[in-house]
């Protein structure tokens, strides 16, 4: 049997296999749906049937072991595969990792049918090699392109994000210049002035955060025995005076003594509930829960809302990953950084901790952290 027909005839099992390696060895795998996880694998692998038995000139060869062919069509089915990759977390040593499996997997299996090495085995051996590399190298050519469009995409927000704050500072600085100013206007300039300077100060501090994780050297903590609660109370306060049109409900005990760095763990608690101010339905509260367990502390931040869809879910702690916008938010300001959450899975790394989410019509969106107990 040749080994077109091979992969033609038994599509179902190579591809369970392809989805058993990707779900055991793959972090954003073990969460993914089925439909989303063997995502166009189908039509790769039945593209790479049809080259096979398609004739082949010693310089299409050479081309497509280099990676270098041209498709008949505008985007592959490899080229798609890699986008959505890019989209759900998968990084390049994964989306590589894919293909090994699959070109392992396609030959072990075609080995137990082929008993017998004729010269036709080992010629279809080389051209599904070469095939196989061609969709590889399709794959990361479209990751790169999305990687890099994040990216621009990153930058072009960051310069927005900085120039409206700047641009309200400098026009707050000339009221304050001004002698005909009145009174009450120098004050609301100064407050205006204040909070812009703020706003440029945590942007630069999340770009600092981000980038000392990226150098491998993680987010520093200093933890100490202190109350959890007297936190969250401050935070909350806090918040809740910078967008007093929302309702807040806070679930705390009155003192609830864990091991944490203060200054940090407030950054946690005010990226999640500005994150819940910012996608939450404003008609209802914002909901702030603390509670000691038999192991652990747990924190949760909810709120109602559109829910969030399972494949944004699988990327929501990741930076520089896009995800796109649904109809019910496209009329949400886009203009932040995609930070703060990444940010707050560091932080709670570093504390020993985890922090995940889920997000249903029934019980709405909710962030835990799971801390563990001071020892």
């Amino acid at each position: 049997m040749r080994l077109s027909q091979f992969i033609e005839q038994n599509i179902e099992t190579i591809v369970t296999e392809w989805e058993r390696f990707a779900r055991a060895t793959m972090g954003p795998a073990q969460t993914m749906s089925r439909l989303a996880l063997r995502n166009h694998s189908v039509q790769i692998l039945m593209a790479i049937a049809k080259d096979l038995r398609q004739p082949q000139t010693e310089h299409e060869r050479l081309l497509k072991s280099q990676g270098l062919a041209q498709s008949d069509s505008v985007e592959t089915h490899a080229a798609t595969h890699g986008v959505l990759r890019q989209l759900v977390g998968f990084d390049l040593v994964q989306l590589a990792a894919e293909y090994r499996a699959v070109r392992a997997t396609v030959l072990r299996l075609w080995k137990q049918e082929e008993k017998v090495i004729t010269a036709e085995v080992v010629e279809d051996i080389a051209r599904f090699n070469e095939a196989v590399d061609q969709a590889l190298a399709e794959s990361i050519a479209s990751y790169s392109e999305r990687v890099a469009h994040s990216r621009d995409t990153f930058l072009a927000v960051l310069g927005h994000d900085l120039r409206s704050p700047l641009s309200a500072i400098v026009s707050a600085l000339q009221l304050l210049g001004d002698n005909r100013a009145q009174e009450q206007q120098r004050s609301r300039a100064l407050q205006i002035a204040k909070r812009s300077a703020a706003s440029m100060r945590q942007m630069i501090i999340d770009l600092l955060e981000y980038t000392r994780t990226r150098l491998g050297r993680g987010i520093e903590i200093v933890a100490e025995v202190q109350d959890l609660a007297g936190v969250c109370r401050d935070v909350v306060e806090e918040v809740e005076a910078a967008h007093s049109d929302r309702v807040f409900a806070v679930h705390i005990p009155a003192e609830l003594a864990t091991k944490f760095d203060l200054e940090r763990m407030r950054q946690v608690l005010t990226n999640l509930l500005s994150n819940a101010v910012q996608y939450g339905d404003p008609a209802s509260p914002i909901t702030l829960i603390l509670e000691r367990a038999a192991t652990e502390t747990t924190l949760a931040v909810m709120n109602r809302g559109q829910p969030i869809s399972p494949d944004a879910l699988q990327v929501i702690f990741d930076p520089l990953v896009q995800i796109p916008a649904t109809d019910s938010d496209r009329d949400q300001q886009k203009t932040s950084l995609g930070l703060g959450l990444y940010i707050v899975r560091e932080i709670v790394t570093a504390h020993g901790g985890t922090v995940s989410v889920s997000s249903t019509e029934a019980d709405g969106t909710v962030f835990t952290v799971h801390l563990p107990h001071a020892s």
